[in-house]
């Protein structure tokens, strides 16, 4: 009976689910399988997991499964499985209330549960207290450190992931969480939730050891090395032997090594005591691993590490962050609004979501530097997420269990193996049918024929492919750039697109004070330098901005978020808090009080002592007590504070935060009616403007009455005080390495949480929009009243034209009407989208079509989320862009883990998320390591290509030595293999990277046509004239099959005679012999004239007489091979089972490897680099994709480019991209409709009704384009 389910749809790990349960004759079959096959069955079904569970299992429902197997639903359709467990435990739900009846089943039967109990093992101590009532059978099993149970009600495996799962609202946590569990309640909870941990498992070394022989490479080179030693091939077996434990140990130990940091990275501080509240209101000390969802602990006064997340319930906390956003500014914590407290309605009452109320949820990992509380009252939360679920264990498992990172050249990479499993294939078939004709002993057809084999498919090939990345990883820790997935840096070398956060990556971390700008009478002053004045400093502008921040002090030093940081500079006051001593003494928080330094305060003009003891006591006077804070929300994009300044009976509330947000919430009579024009001007410029207001409070809000009271009471009928401008400077290499992508047609896009037109002037002035670029602005709207979503199109002003936007607009309209004139018009037309985080919700939603089409030309993203960004990497991968991403790991994780290379610009612990950190804080960074990943690319397939060849030169000659049942000798495999092969593979990966960045990429994989067309042309070549060579010496006058007896040299001297009668040793294996020594010296020469013709330099790499290793092996392995060739000493013939020649056949060998390696050089520059390598890497000159209707331009020059090189038959039909991106520029540049025009709607079309009856096409209202239509404004 098929069962398949889905388990955590929607989510990053959705996984199709089936049952099965094993069965008898299958496992009998298989068994029977394993012993014929020597074993190896059962080999084939340990690296196929899921035709193991299929051959052994039957199919089940999901619910009544032994085992499941699951596959997961993204792109690389990976199986795992997984063992069903069963579990005893007295309710089927972890927030199931069973104490009152437990306790009545306990008192009733007067007696304590049956059975023994054991101290140490709580989960038996509640199983044996719930034993009255019948337990409940729970299935459940583990995966990727999770717990799946089954569920009646799903029908399905479902998580338990904390008190989030009951979807309580915030006034819920205060009324029925708030109180504590009592033991009984948490044991039965752990029984779900586990214990507390983030258990990082090091494996021993054997598993590991296991896991890695097992491996199927390795067990190929254990069949080579059987079969070898069988042929008396000691020597290379041992020599493959020594590659394969080193090439083991160091794997291991890297592996282990990886493991014992993370493990030590995650317990540092994972287990601490803490104090948790019980039901019965009793504090009571205890490990954190027996913290479960719905516990409530005490926050120490001094600070702690948490160890798992809560939300506080009452006082504050300031928390170091670090470990999770990567900003290691101290953030305010506040406790959770109780919406039923302050006697609001039940409308305000949301449910509580980790992520919307970060701002008072403590996450794992994070350190509490210190507590404000009530003396009576303690600083509580409660217990939200333990374990694995917390925000600590989410990154931890994606460190843990990473996707894999698909990539074309590993891809690629097995293709190819496969075609040289095929040649293999050939080649034992025509050696079987050789000895068989030939009447060769079994024993020896076996061995040879499995030999051909092991020839053609190199054992040493891994280990060649990794020394290029692991030399990448050296270079890039050279220059500063530390990489924990070596694997990508290949990737790295196909960035195509990257995506630069803004503040502290394009530009300077902290802001810096330009001006203010003061209101006075509903109109704005004259922008002023600073506030530092004597005249300003009892304004209510002063006031706002010394007390409406979130800072506090540190062992004395104030730190807090970097923008308050420079605005209470700019006041010059001083900030003081209370001491615990202070706070415990009053029955209260003492507020934070900040007051002016005494020079800023005026002068006194009295005369009289009296009256001087007087005036300094009310001077000393002047300060202001922050009473309450509500903290900065991104999702509000304010914050505000209640104040009471001293000596005054009312209180007075500041606010600050974007000016759009502050004028809505201001009086309209104090807003100025120039606002918009004046702010727009600043944001155009590029600076990022705060506004402030104020108001003074009912005198019946007492500071009681303060501490509840909503925010949105506070922040209402406000009163307009006037804006701060804040400047952030671009970092000074900006420009210059954004030219540079450009340059390299590597596109860029800026992905900021600031405002769109400081985002659009920033991306303006780092060149990122070139000047004469236009942008538009899509500012979509969702659906309301009725209404469908629609997207309103508008055209940023351009700033290097000074007419009136009327005309500006409609000199954009005619352009665009001209879009079909020619190159001219089409260039002078580029365009950049540019939207807010807002509108990419929507048209994520409800302009699916469009989406792509805007990603396209999208360069600047405004205000989004961090989830956002990792939705438009994931978009842009979509069409087929490599993304890259830059970012100072502030918020940027999500986005750094899902691009194919992501670069942190901060050294902190959440750079564990990002492949790729930075030393340099700035973004050169990003073209050294694509120029490193290119060249490790460009390396991988020099080096595949090399072994490639290395083993079918290896395969001709001993193909044509089985023609004369002979075959190389031990001493010669030996020799080309270690002495020729590892050295040149070891020295050829060291080219260092091209010094700049070229318009055009390398190919992505090894199926491409120049890189197929470069090795098969090369095979033909070798082919060639090793056959030449062989049939050549067989037609020499002197030539006759090979005794030790033979003397085609002519050294007939008795001595020699002698010496050679004297041999007892016969040639078994008849090595010794003309043919064989022939082409044993032209495969020699092949090997190193393909390794040189396939070192590739410029323009991705160094060239090869740059890498002197490289030049010195392969000039001395030239000079030996000359030096044996023309000068034979016997001692070395001897041990290669090399025969002597005579010297004009040597010359005729040298002959014949020179043409050899013109031939080899002429094909490999001439035809391929001219002809073929241009006209394939053609399809790189796509940055003009990038930004610019002008892309089917760059088509067409690229098929006129093509054609220029290669002949006309290539190019009479026109080329289609395979990038989608490239693609959707091709219809995009014939659709009349893009770009939108200024001034118009895009609207979303509601689904038809109905669908139309089967056979009949769809109502013809239904636009082509299908979800959206184009509405021009009246």
């Amino acid at each position: 009976m098929e069962d398949l389910k889905i388990i955590n749809k929607g989510l990053e790990d959705e996984m199709e689910i089936g049952g099965y349960r094993p069965c008898r004759w299958k496992l009998a079959l298989v068994g029977v399988g394993v012993v014929c096959s020597g074993g190896f069955l059962l080999l084939l079904l340990y690296w196929m997991p899921e035709w193991g569970v299929k051959a052994t299992c039957s199919r089940t429902t999901v619910k009544e499964a032994d085992m499941v197997l699951l596959r997961s639903t993204d792109e690389f359709k990976r199986w795992f499985l997984a063992k069903v467990r069963v579990m005893l435990a007295p309710g089927r739900n972890p927030f199931d209330n069973l104490d009152s009846q437990t306790t009545s089943t306990a008192t009733a039967n007067g007696h304590t549960p049956h059975g023994p109990r054991t101290p140490d093992s709580p989960s038996q101590e509640i199983r044996h207290m719930y034993a009255e009532y019948q337990p409940m059978q729970i299935r459940y099993f583990t995966l990727h450190s999770t717990k799946y149970y089954w569920s009646d009600t799903a029908q399905n495996f479902v998580v338990f992931t904390g008190l989030e799962d009951l979807e309580v609202t915030c006034s819920t946590v205060h009324s029925k969480h708030s109180t504590g569990l009592s033991r009984n309640q948490q044991e039965y909870r752990r029984l779900f939730f586990g214990v507390n941990e983030i258990a990082v498992k090091v494996p021993s070394v054997f598993k590991l050891l296991i896991k890695e022989v097992l491996n199927p490479f390795y067990i190929f080179q254990l069949f080579s090395v059987i079969l070898w030693s069988a042929d008396e091939y000691y020597y290379y077996a041992a020599a493959i032997v020594f590659m394969s434990v080193v090439s083991i140990a160091t794997s291991l130990y890297t592996i282990k090594k990886q493991y014992v940091m993370l493990h030590d990275m995650v317990a540092a501080h994972s287990i601490v005591r803490v104090s948790v509240i019980r039901a019965n209101n009793e504090i009571e000390e205890a490990m954190s691993t027996d913290l479960v969802p719905g516990d409530v602990m005490v926050i120490p006064s001094n600070g702690t590490i948490m160890p798992c997340d809560a939300v506080l319930v009452s006082g504050t906390c300031i928390v170091n962050e670090s470990m999770l956003t990567g900003e290691s500014v101290p953030v305010t914590k506040t406790n959770l609004p109780n919406p039923r407290q302050g006697g609001r309605g039940s409308d305000s009452d949301t449910v509580y979501c980790t992520e919307e109320h970060k701002r008072h949820t403590l996450f794992c990992g994070t350190n509490v530097i210190q507590t404000r509380f009530y003396s009576g009252e303690l600083v509580k939360a409660v217990v939200v997420r333990t374990g694995f679920s917390t925000a600590k264990g989410q990154l931890v498992r994606s460190i843990l269990y990473p996707k894999p990172t698909d990539f074309k050249l590993y891809r690629d990479a097995y293709l190819f193996l496969l075609c040289l499993v095929a040649v293999a294939g050939i080649g034992f078939i025509y050696s079987i049918a050789l000895s068989i004709i030939n009447k060769v002993p079994a024993k020896t057809i076996i061995i040879e024929s499995l030999d051909i084999i092991t020839i053609t498919v190199p054992p040493a090939l891994p280990a060649a492919m990794t020394a290029g990345i692991v030399y990448a990883q050296r270079r890039l820790k050279h220059i500063g750039i530390f990489c924990i997935s070596p694997q990508r840096i290949n990737i790295c070398g196909q960035l195509n697109l990257v995506c630069f956060d803004k503040t502290g990556t394009l530009t300077e971390d902290g802001l810096d004070l330009w001006g203010i700008q003061r209101v006075e009478n509903k109109s704005f002053l004259l922008s002023e330098e600073n506030a530092y004045r004597e005249s300003l400093v009892k304004s209510q502008f002063v006031a706002c901005m010394a007390t409406c921040h979130s800072l506090t002090k540190i062992e004395g030093q104030l730190s807090g978020d970097p923008l308050d940081l420079k605005m209470f500079e700019a006041t010059g006051w001083i900030l003081e808090e209370a001491t615990e001593e202070e706070t415990s003494l009053h029955n209260r928080i003492m507020p934070t009080v900040v007051r002016p330094p005494k020079q800023l305060l005026p002068e006194p003009t009295v005369s009289s002592q009296q009256d001087m003891e007087l005036y300094e006591l009310s001077q000393s006077g002047y300060e202001i007590g922050i009473v309450r804070q509500f903290p900065f929300s991104s999702a509000l994009q304010r914050m505000s504070v209640v104040t009471r300044t001293l000596g005054e009976k009312r209180m007075e509330a500041f606010l600050k935060g974007a000016p759009e947000v502050v004028a809505s919430l201001c009086k309209k009579d104090t807003v100025p009616e120039d606002f918009a024009e004046v702010l727009e001007d600043y944001t155009k410029q590029g600076f990022r403007v705060i506004a402030l207001a104020h108001r003074r409070l009912e005198s019946k809000l007492t500071w009681h009455k303060v501490q509840n009271v909503s925010r949105d009471h506070i922040e209402a009928n406000m009163e307009f005080l006037g804006l701060i401008i804040m400047q952030n400077k671009l970092k000074p290499e900006t420009p210059g390495v954004l030219e540079d992508l450009r340059r390299a047609n590597i596109r860029t896009v800026m992905v900021t949480g600031d405002n769109m037109l400081t985002a659009i002037s920033v991306a303006r002035d780092c060149g990122m929009i070139p000047p004469e670029d236009r942008v538009i602005i899509a500012d979509a709207l969702p659906p309301k009243d009725g209404q469908a979503a629609k997207i309103n199109w508008r055209y940023a002003d351009n700033p290097t034209k000074s007419s009136g936007k009327a005309t500006r607009l409609e000199e954009v309209e005619i352009s665009l009407e001209d879009v079909s004139q020619g190159e001219e018009a089409r260039q002078s037309e580029r365009y950049h989208f540019a939207m807010s985080g807002k509108a990419f919700a929507v048209i994520t939603e409800h302009f699916q079509d469009l989406l792509q089409k805007l990603v396209l030309h999208g360069t600047v993203f405004a205000r989004m989320a961090p989830d956002q960004k990792t939705q438009l990497v994931e978009v842009l991968q979509s069409v087929d862009y490599f993304v890259g991403m830059c970012g100072d790991g502030a918020n940027d994780c999500g986005a750094l883990k899902r691009a194919h290379g992501g670069i942190s610009l901060s050294e902190l612990e959440a750079s564990v998320a990002s492949p790729f950190t930075s030393r340099t804080p700035n973004i050169s960074c990003v073209p050294n390591l694509i120029r490193e990943g290119r060249a490790a690319l460009i390396t991988s397939f020099c080096v595949f290509k090399f072994m490639a060849l290395y083993s079918i030169i290896q395969y001709i000659s001993v193909t044509l030595l089985y023609s004369i049942l002979s075959n190389l000798g031990d001493f010669q495999f030996l020799f080309i293999d270690i002495a020729i092969i590892l050295l040149i593979v070891f020295t050829m990966s060291l080219n260092p990277a091209w010094k700049e960045l070229v318009p055009r990429r390398p190919p992505s994989g090894l199926i491409s046509g120049p890189l197929l067309f470069s090795v098969l042309t090369q095979i033909l070549v070798c082919l060639g004239f090793q056959t030449m060579a062989f049939l050549w010496v067989r037609k020499q006058s002197w030539w006759e099959p090979w005794t030790p007896l033979s003397d085609a040299c002519n050294l007939s001297s008795s001595s020699n005679i002698s010496l050679e009668l004297n041999e007892t040793e016969l040639d078994d294996h008849y090595i010794k012999n003309y043919e064989n020594t022939t082409l044993f010296y032209v495969s020699s020469f092949q090997y190193l004239i393909v390794a040189i013709v396939f070192s590739k330099g410029k323009p991705f790499r160094q060239p090869s007489y740059k890498n002197w290793p490289f030049v010195l092996s392969a000039c001395s392995l030239y000079a030996f091979l000359f030096f044996i060739l023309f000068y034979p000493i016997s001692a070395i013939d001897d041990f290669l089972e090399i025969v002597c020649v005579p010297f004009q056949w040597r010359l005729t060998i040298l002959l014949i490897v020179f043409v050899n390696a013109v031939v080899c050089i002429l094909v490999e520059t001439l035809v391929l680099d001219v002809v073929l390598w241009k006209l394939v890497f053609s399809r790189d000159k796509q940055g003009s994709y990038a930004s610019g209707p002008a892309a089917p331009t760059a088509q067409g020059s690229i098929d006129l480019w093509g054609c220029g090189c290669v002949s006309w038959p290539c190019c009479r039909q026109k080329r289609v991209p395979k990038a989608r991106y490239m693609h959707l520029a091709q219809e995009l540049s014939v659709d009349p409709d893009w770009p939108p025009k200024p001034k118009t709607t895009t609207e979303a079309k509601p689904p038809p009704p109905s669908a139309p009856p089967a056979g009949q096409p769809p109502p013809p209202t239904r636009p082509e384009n299908g979800s959206y239509r184009i509405i021009a404004a009246s």
